[in-house]
Formats: structure tokens, C-alpha cells, sequence
């Protein structure tokens, strides 16, 4: 596996401060749990002081599985997730005991030290942590120079698109899960264009990241069900015409979501469950003879590609790149 999707450095660093500032506030807390209260400005008598020190040996213990975890942040990500969501209930009981006048607010400082600086730290940690074990389920884990999906993976013809591009030149197109919204919109849009596109003497071909059962009835429900379809679940086909795992920024950015509004609400293609890898990139290649003649890499998962316009600017004179 490529080292970009191994934990980085600053994230042991991080999860290691985490387990020492929770340790000693967790330790203070417990051995001297008037004094602590007065420090962040609760004067009230404390009828049970024994509470307030067991919150302080749940901070500890946090600190505990911080110093674990630290040692490998993605394979123990549970931990860091059960901290960030305490991280962030413990801010909204706060401003909700805040607004019923039952804590004073100069205890927010601590709210500041125990959650709110680490919600950054921790979000990317398990944000790298999903696109590790994406990967490691996939070809990202690992393809080999011999791996040749182009001419090993069978699709419902029974034919490689190896095999298929040898008999005519093939618009690719590699879609995302079929829950997605984009996934969606690609078949529509090839619904609207395939005539203009079989009419330039090219074929078409589906690639998906699902097992074959998953998005059989979608793209039937488009009218696309006569189209060969090739099942790569481990992303053999997606890597070897070099389409990566996105990013967060390219999965999650506002363009990405005013996009999906559009696509899924306002024109009506809406979305499924997750099926197949939710991270895999999309793209759109035309394909002869072994070659790959053009293409269309997504810079984000809303993009939309032209098929139409990508079909007419190919040509046999184009610069080709053996796939």
C-alpha cells in the first residue's frame, strides 16, 4: 500500500497529547476535586463530589486508549471515535446546562482544552483511517505490475473490454456505487446520448464498483440493461486507467453538495444505499484496440462529463496511451 494512505506522523503526536492532557486533568480532577471546581469558577457547594471525580476517571481512562490508539491510529479508529463524539456531546450538555443557568460560564475555558481542539485532529484521523480501509480492500491495496484487468475482467458478454475494445472503439465508463447520485445522472445522461454516441460507430461500456446484483435493476431502469457491464469491486479497472480514492474536498465540497441537490432533488435522480467503495472516483475514457485514445478524469465526484463532446473530439490521429 501506497504510503498515502498510512497514518501520518502528527497523528501519534497528537493522540499522545491527548492521553497526557486527559491523564493529568483526570488525575487533578480525582485527588482534588474542590479546588478544580473553584479554578474553572464553580463556587456552589458540590453535594456529591464523588461525580465530579468520576468524570475526572473518565477523562483519565480517555487518556488511556489516546496513548493506545497513538500506536496505530487506523487500525484502533473506534477509540478515536468514541472520543470525538464525546468531544462533541460534551460542548452541547454544556451550553444546554449554560442556557438553564446551571453552570456558570467561565467553565467554557475547559470545554476549549478538552473538546473543541481536538475536533480538527481527530476528524482528520479518522477521516485517513475510512480511506485506509477502503484501500485495503481494493486494488489500492497493493496491484501488482502483472495485474491486467483490461484483459482479465470478464463483463456480462462474457467478454474482456479488451476483448470488446478490439471489435469497435468503446466509450468507458467507470461510475460511482450505485447509490450515488452522480452514478445516477451518468446513466441518464448516456440514456439521453447513446444514439449520437452508437451512431459515431462507438460502443458502450458500464464499469461499477458493485457485484453485478447491486445496480443490475438501475441501469435496466434506465434502459441501459443491453449495454455490457463489467463488476470490479476491487477497483483493478478504476487504478489501471488511474482513478485514485478521493478526497475528502472532492467527495464532500460545497460543490459537490450544491451539485447533488440539483441532481438527486431537482432533477430527480435521487440516491440509494452505499454500495461498492463510496470513495472511488469516477471517469470516462474512449477506448481502441488496447489504447486509450481520451479520457475525463473527475476533479470532483459532481463533475459532469460531456460523453457526447468526448466522443467527437477523439480520433485515431489523437496521441493514444496503451492501457
Amino acid at each position: 500500500m501506497t504510503d498515502e494512505f498510512q497514518p501520518r506522523p502528527w497523528m501519534s503526536s497528537v493522540l499522545k497529547a491527548a492521553g497526557v492532557y486527559n491523564l493529568v486533568w483526570g488525575v487533578c480532577v480525582v485527588l482534588f476535586p474542590a479546588a478544580t471546581l473553584r479554578l474553572l469558577g464553580y463556587s456552589a457547594p458540590l453535594a456529591f463530589p464523588q461525580l465530579w471525580q468520576c468524570i475526572g476517571m473518565m477523562v483519565g481512562v480517555y487518556g488511556v486508549g489516546y496513548w493506545v490508539s497513538a500506536w496505530d491510529p487506523y487500525r484502533h479508529w473506534p477509540i478515536v471515535l468514541v472520543g470525538l463524539l464525546g468531544k462533541i456531546l460534551g460542548p452541547i450538555g454544556f451550553l444546554l446546562n449554560i442556557l438553564a443557568g446551571d453552570l456558570p460560564a467561565s467553565m467554557g475555558w475547559t470545554i476549549l482544552t478538552n473538546d473543541l481542539v481536538w475536533w480538527i485532529p481527530f476528524g482528520m484521523i479518522l477521516w485517513g483511517a475510512v480511506r485506509h480501509h477502503a484501500a485495503m480492500q481494493s486494488a489500492y491495496a497493493g496491484q501488482t505490475p502483472l495485474d491486467d484487468p483490461f484483459r482479465e475482467l470478464p463483463g456480462t458478454t462474457g467478454r474482456s473490454l479488451a476483448e470488446l475494445s478490439c471489435e469497435r472503439p468503446q466509450l468507458v465508463v467507470l461510475l460511482r456505487h450505485a447509490g450515488c447520485t452522480f452514478c445516477r445522472e451518468s446513466l441518464g445522461d448516456l440514456r439521453r446520448d447513446r444514439a449520437s454516441i452508437e451512431s459515431a460507430g462507438m460502443g458502450i461500456v458500464l464499469v461499477h464498483v458493485g457485484e453485478e446484483g447491486d445496480i443490475a435493476e438501475l441501469i435496466s431502469g434506465y434502459g441501459l440493461g443491453d449495454l455490457p457491464r463489467i463488476s470490479d469491486p476491487g477497483g483493478r479497472l478504476y487504478r489501471q486507467f488511474g482513478l485514485e480514492l478521493g478526497r475528502f474536498s472532492q467527495l464532500f465540497g460545497a460543490k459537490v453538495w450544491l451539485r447533488g441537490f440539483r441532481s438527486s432533488l431537482v432533477d430527480g435522480h435521487g440516491f440509494g444505499a452505499i454500495r461498492g467503495n463510496p470513495l472511488q472516483m469516477p471517469g470516462a475514457f474512449v477506448v481502441h484496440q488496447g489504447r486509450c485514445l481520451r479520457g475525463f478524469q473527475h476533479e470532483s465526484a459532481g463533475d459532469r462529463p460531456d460523453y457526447l463532446r468526448l466522443v467527437r473530439a477523439t480520433s485515431e490521429s489523437e496521441p493514444a496511451v496503451v492501457v
